[in-house]
C-alpha cells in the first residue's frame, strides 16, 4: 500500500520528537543523578571522618572496660554500651507497644474525634523538643520518685511513640482492604483481623518504623542529661544514674584530654555500628521471613 504524501512528511517529525525526548530524558537523568551524588556526598564524609577518627580506638578493652580516672590513659565506655542497651531497651518495653497500638487505631479507628485527638497529640509530641521532655521527665520522676533509669527510659518512650504512631499508621493504610473484607467474612473479630493479618501484612513496614524510632531514641543526648545522668561505673539499678554513648561523648568531647577525645570518636563509631548492625538484623529477619 503506497504511503500518502503527509505520512511521509510526519517521518520526520516523529523522529525528531523521539529524539527530543531522548535528549530531555538523557538531561534529567543526569540532573537527578547530579543531585543524589550533592545529597549523598556530605553523608559519606561525615561517615568516613567518624570511621577514620574513630577506627584507632577500637580495641576489646575499649568495649568491655570501664573509664579510668581523669588524666591516666586506657579504658573502654563498656557501662555506656550496657547502660545504652538498658534504656532504650526498657524505652522500647514502653514506646512500642504503645506506638504500634496508636498506629493500629488510626489506621482502623481513627476518623472519630478521639482519633483526631490522638492524631493531633502525636503531631504535637513529634515537634515537641527533647530537652524539654527531659524536663518533663525529670520534674514528675526524678523529684518525685528519684527514679534516674525509668525516668530516661520514659523520656526516650515519649520520644519514640509519635514517629512509630504515625509511621504504622501509613503503613497500615497500605494494606489492601480486600485483605480486611475477606477475614471479617470468614467470621474472625475485628482486633484478631486487624492483629494477625492487617499488622502481619505491614509487618516489613512496621519494623523499618520501629528501627527509626529506636534509632531516634539511641542517638538522643538532651534528655539523659537531665535524667540518666553519668555514671563511670556498671549500674542496673532503677534509681541510680546510668552511663549512655551518647552522653559519654558529650562528657569525652568537650573535656581538654586528647585521649578522651579519641574515645569520644571510638564512642560515636560504635554507636553508628550498633544502629547499623541493628538495622542490618531487622531486614534479614524480613527477608527470611518473606522468603519461608
Amino acid at each position: 500500500m503506497a504511503m500518502t504524501h503527509a505520512q511521509s512528511m510526519s517521518i520526520p517529525r516523529r523522529i525528531g520528537s523521539y529524539r527530543a525526548r531522548s535528549i530531555t530524558n538523557a538531561v534529567m537523568t543526569g540532573v537527578c543523578a547530579t543531585a543524589v551524588v550533592l545529597a549523598l556526598a556530605p553523608l559519606f564524609s561525615v561517615l568516613w571522618l567518624v570511621v577514620k577518627k574513630g577506627i584507632h580506638s577500637l580495641s576489646l578493652a575499649f568495649f568491655t572496660q570501664l573509664p579510668v580516672p581523669v588524666g591516666e590513659v586506657g579504658g573502654g565506655i563498656g557501662n555506656a554500651i550496657a547502660g545504652t542497651l538498658y534504656m532504650v531497651g526498657l524505652a522500647s518495653a514502653i514506646g512500642l507497644p504503645l506506638g504500634v497500638g496508636a498506629g493500629i487505631f488510626l489506621a482502623e479507628r481513627g476518623d472519630g474525634k478521639l482519633g483526631h485527638a490522638v492524631r493531633f497529640t502525636a503531631e504535637v509530641l513529634a515537634g515537641v523538643p527533647s530537652i524539654v521532655i527531659g524536663v518533663v521527665a525529670y520534674g514528675l520522676i526524678i523529684v518525685t520518685l528519684r527514679l534516674n533509669t525509668v525516668a530516661a527510659a520514659v523520656a526516650l518512650a515519649i520520644i519514640m511513640i509519635p514517629t512509630l504512631a504515625r509511621a504504622t499508621e501509613e503503613m497500615i493504610r497500605l494494606v489492601p482492604r480486600s485483605l480486611r473484607e475477606a477475614s471479617l467474612a470468614l467470621g474472625v473479630p475485628a482486633w484478631r483481623t486487624s492483629l494477625s493479618v492487617v499488622l502481619r501484612t505491614a509487618f516489613g513496614g512496621v519494623l523499618n518504623a520501629v528501627l527509626l524510632s529506636v534509632a531516634r531514641a539511641v542517638g538522643e543526648t538532651a534528655p539523659l542529661l537531665l535524667t540518666a545522668g553519668y555514671n563511670a561505673y556498671w549500674n542496673w539499678s532503677l534509681k541510680e544514674p546510668t552511663s549512655s554513648l551518647t552522653v559519654q561523648i558529650y562528657y569525652y568531647a568537650i573535656s581538654p584530654y586528647e585521649d578522651w577525645h579519641n574515645k569520644a570518636w571510638g564512642a560515636a563509631l560504635c554507636l553508628l555500628l550498633l544502629v547499623g548492625v541493628l538495622s542490618l538484623a531487622a531486614r534479614l529477619f524480613v527477608y527470611r521471613r518473606g522468603t519461608a
